[in-house]
């Protein structure tokens, strides 16, 4: 079992949900972040005052797998997030050790779906 943290732009999201529906991945939790890398931000002014934006919004998809979906799931990712620009993003593949189901008390691969 994997989780696989993506941050991407906040324009991807429609796109990247829409090809992981059509590849039958529905489960995923999706939240707004703010963060930056390579892209260091931008200088903007406000009212005279000239502002550094250096944490730029995002939005983080985490997406728990077994492990014959993980590559699948991040190729569709790719394809779907990928401008070719700075900024596109990045996916974490992490070890998940266990996923318990809270309605039924399943554990492990049942549990992921």
């Amino acid at each position: 079992m994997k989780l696989l943290i993506a941050y991407i732009q906040p324009e991807a999201l429609t796109p990247v949900k829409q090809a992981l529906f059509e590849k039958d991945i529905h489960k995923m939790s999706v939240t707004n972040a703010l963060g930056c890398g390579q892209q260091k931000g931008y200088h903007e002014s406000y009212r005279g005052a000239d502002i550094e934006v250096n944490l730029l919004k995002k939005i983080r998809l985490e997406v728990a797998v077994n492990d014959e979906f993980v590559d699948a799931t991040t190729a569709t990712i790719i394809e779907a997030a990928r401008t070719g620009n700075i900024g596109d993003g990045k996916i974490f593949v992490v070890d998940l050790v266990d996923c318990i189901r809270i309605r039924t008390g399943e554990t492990g691969l049942d549990a992921i779906g």
